[in-house]
């Protein structure tokens, strides 16, 4: 097979979260370890971070592998949905892994898969870790794709656990109270590994202390520790912060380039992390400041307030969840417009109520969905709307959509586009 003949394979064949929903989830790692195995634990041949949470792990695993790489660290960097090529989610120095390399592996594997029946992402995972001992990186950041306790990252032994946040999302797989989709995240935290909260409230932060004192890992409450305040807010070439430590200012002017503002949360949580690798591995001060500054050009970086045009201002959003629709009105709401335009599109398997009342009712929406079969219609994501008071007119892709909206937009407004990641993919 060829590589698109491959990629074909790979979509086609093996059951994927992101496109079947509920069928692609397994209750075991059996098949995970069982791969591992095959391939001679690969995972054991380099340095890892795991990195889990509702949201933020995107943008906290890519700040983390470029402050690495800026040390002078090969680094690994597995992360998950890719919004355009499937390679996307396996790089090293911001590399994509090469065509060749999962053509060969999905060639030598093919009978092992035949008779394991691996998931879409387990097959991934098993990949990326075949590849980073391949090209023997230093070390790993490794995202969870979902959960934690049951996620096929879960195999590793990392120098360092990250939980960013806990929030709604997954709640037919992780449970329907914020404690109990604690609970499960928690299960990346193993025997005398350090691990870093990112935020927890007082309900789940019981749950992580729990947990560690059970597996004697050092806890770290990042955002008791850490704060950042905006120092120029958000610039066109990413945002600025002023960085406190026990109330005392530590970093001034700590730039990075990806933009929004709840990236100051995700900074908190980096750098909490990355004192702790110090202890380990050198990362000198200024890597830090550098790293952070060139996100993007180290890592690939795509989908967090991503600017895609001006006059009108265009910009796109993976955030997807209660918690990460909030963050982003926030944001919409410090943006200068006329009339804001918003392209939206969900998937099917979520209840969406809890997105649609937090989304602006001042907007007009250009209601569609990805080309993916998850996605929820158009017009039924229409007729939901209505009931929060949000308007405007339906249309069968994302193209249609954003075109309707460009034509329709003044140089002084704004058109936003978001509610999933697969509404993205079809954008930047």
């Amino acid at each position: 097979m060829n590589y698109s003949e491959t990629v074909e394979y790979l979509f086609s064949q093996l059951p994927m979260y992101q496109h079947i929903g509920k069928s692609a989830y397994k209750n075991n790692l059996d098949t995970t370890q069982a791969l591992d195995r095959y391939s001679l634990q690969p995972h054991r041949r380099f340095k890892t971070i795991h990195v889990a949470g509702t949201n933020g792990k995107g943008s906290v695993s890519h700040m983390l592998a470029s402050v690495l790489q800026e040390a002078g660290y090969k680094t690994g960097l597995y992360t998950s949905p890719h919004l355009k090529d499937y390679r996307e989610r396996i790089r090293i120095n911001g590399a994509m892994i090469s065509e060749q390399f999962v053509v060969d592996y999905v060639n030598k594997f093919k009978s092992v898969f035949d008779e394991l029946k691996p998931s879409f992402f387990e097959m991934s995972v098993a990949l990326a870790f075949e590849y980073f001992a391949a090209e023997k990186v230093d070390i790993a950041v490794v995202e969870v794709g979902m959960g934690g306790r049951l996620d096929s990252t879960n195999i590793i032994t990392p120098l360092v656990s990250v939980i960013t946040n806990i929030s709604f999302d997954h709640t037919q797989f992780l449970g329907d109270t914020l404690e109990k989709i604690a609970g499960e995240k928690a299960g990346i935290i193993k025997p005398n590994i350090p691990v870093v909260i990112g935020e927890a409230d007082s309900g789940t932060r019981g749950v992580f202390i729990k947990r560690a004192d059970e597996m004697s890992a050092p806890l770290h409450l990042a955002s008791l520790v850490f704060s950042a305040e905006n120092a120029l807010g958000n610039t066109d070439e990413g945002s600025i912060f002023n960085i406190f430590k026990g109330g005392r200012l530590y970093f001034a002017g700590l730039k990075t380039d990806l933009k929004g503002i709840y990236q100051k949360k995700n900074i908190v949580t980096v750098l909490q992390t990355l004192e702790i690798l110090q202890n380990l591995l050198k990362i000198d001060t200024n890597k830090i400041f550098s790293g952070l500054s060139k996100v993007q050009q180290n890592t690939g970086f795509k989908g967090r307030w991503q600017v895609l045009g001006k006059n009108p201002l265009i910009v796109c959003d993976t955030g997807h969840n209660e918690a990460g629709i909030s963050e982003v009105v926030s944001q919409i709401r410090l943006q200068k417009f006329k009339q804001l335009h918003f392209v939206l599109g969900t998937v099917n398997d979520k209840d969406i109520s809890k997105i649609l009342h937090l989304l602006p009712k001042d907007a007009f929406y250009y209601f569609t969905k990805a080309s993916i079969p998850r996605a929820l219609n158009e017009k039924l994501l229409a007729d939901r709307a209505v009931e929060f008071g949000l308007v405007g007119n339906s249309y069968s892709t994302v193209n249609e959509a954003y075109t309707a909206a460009k034509k329709n937009a003044e140089n002084d407004d704004m058109i936003f586009i978001g509610g999933s990641t697969f509404v993205v993919a079809e954008v930047v």
